[in-house]
């Protein structure tokens, strides 16, 4: 039978893998490839979703309810927040705003594997500068690498899949060598489990009001549980968001994420419980590894990061076979979410015959 003829693909896009979620696990399996929230939906926000729009009625395309909470909770105007199916939503919408063929965007690597299908879907080039050897970014590489061609740089804090933060007086060194006419984002998806005093914070600090061309992103998709609602939302200038919301597919955040989003804000105090057991068993994975004598750097997210290089399939079958699916970054290491209770444990003790 021959082959039917199809349409012609861009030969940069039939070269890209498609992005890939972490491995779905089985009844008895931990499933911890994918730094989802271990805990159930609280009940207050399983209540906010009983009353939902008509599902054959459109929701509000901008999210406004949702925008005015956030807006009034970090004390900006709703249209300085921009709410999307995700924060890797946004990140694509600021990419396409901001470059096209001929200009770059820089990232570090290794970073969220997302990051370098960006700037090549917008038909930009990519411009990854390397992790330093304790995994972190390396701002100065990154100031170094900016040219007149540079339009946007991504900026993972805390890293995944690593783990480390960027802190404050980085980021202040860092942003005062970008042009101002240089997007920088600051994707901060996974702030809420971060326990490091000096770490940056982009939304207390106000970094986009002393430097317009900064944009922070954060998520309801991790410390909030909401992963399968996808919801995630930025707050920066509101020109540049407008740029972001002209990029964007309309209508692609549901009304039961935006219920469910400010029910979660509404439950805050008690989600935030849970994030602090969360950072417990993280300390205690961390602790417990180093122990053992892997080389961990300091994550403060809800993953941990095993530097495994050449041997890092081997390493990831074993953790497999013992039911903890993790996920496995071919040649460099193996993520591991904090998972449930007793998967701690587990992971310590197929971590120590693995060393």
């Amino acid at each position: 039978m021959t082959d039917p003829i199809l349409p012609r693909i861009r030969p940069a896009i039939a070269a890209l893998a498609p992005y890939r979620q972490g491995k779905q696990a089985g009844p008895h399996a931990f499933k911890l490839s994918s730094n989802e929230n271990p805990f159930e939906p609280l009940p207050s926000v399983v209540a906010a979703l009983q009353d939902i729009t008509p599902i054959n009625r459109y929701p509000d395309a901008t999210a406004g309810r949702l925008r005015a909470r956030l807006g009034e909770r970090f004390g900006v105007e709703p249209d300085q927040v921009h709410v999307a199916s995700g924060s890797v939503s946004i990140l694509h919408q600021l990419v396409l705003a901001t470059a096209s063929v001929g200009d770059e965007v820089i990232y570090a690597w290794r970073s969220f594997e997302a990051y370098p299908s960006l700037p090549l879907v917008a038909g930009a080039t990519g411009i990854q500068v390397p992790l330093t050897a304790d995994s972190r970014h390396d701002l100065d590489a990154m100031a170094a690498a900016v040219t007149d061609r540079t339009r946007a740089i991504i900026l993972c804090t805390p890293n995944n899949p690593t783990g480390p933060i960027i802190t404050s007086d980085e980021f202040a060194t860092f942003i005062e060598r970008v042009p101002a006419d240089v997007l920088v984002i600051l994707d901060e998806a996974y702030a809420e489990f971060v326990t490091a005093t000096d770490a940056v914070k982009g939304l207390d600090e106000r970094v986009y009001e002393r430097h317009p061309n900064v944009v922070v992103l954060r998520t309801f998709s991790k410390a909030y549980g909401l992963a399968g609602l996808r919801v995630g939302y930025a707050i920066g200038n509101e020109k540049v968001l407008d740029a972001a919301r002209t990029t964007g597919i309309p209508l692609s955040v549901t009304s039961a994420a935006e219920r469910a989003a400010i029910a979660s804000l509404d439950a805050e105090p008690e989600l935030l419980q849970r994030v602090a057991t969360i950072v417990e068993r993280r300390t205690r994975l961390l602790e417990g590894l180093r122990a053992q004598g892997w080389d961990v750097p300091d994550s403060q997210a809800n993953f941990i990061w095993l530097p495994t290089g050449e041997r890092t399939d081997e390493v990831a079958a074993a953790f497999v076979e013992a039911d903890l699916i993790v996920r496995p970054f071919s040649g460099d290491g193996i993520r591991i979410s904090v998972g449930e209770e007793a998967s701690v444990g587990r992971v310590l003790e197929v971590a120590s015959t693995l060393v």
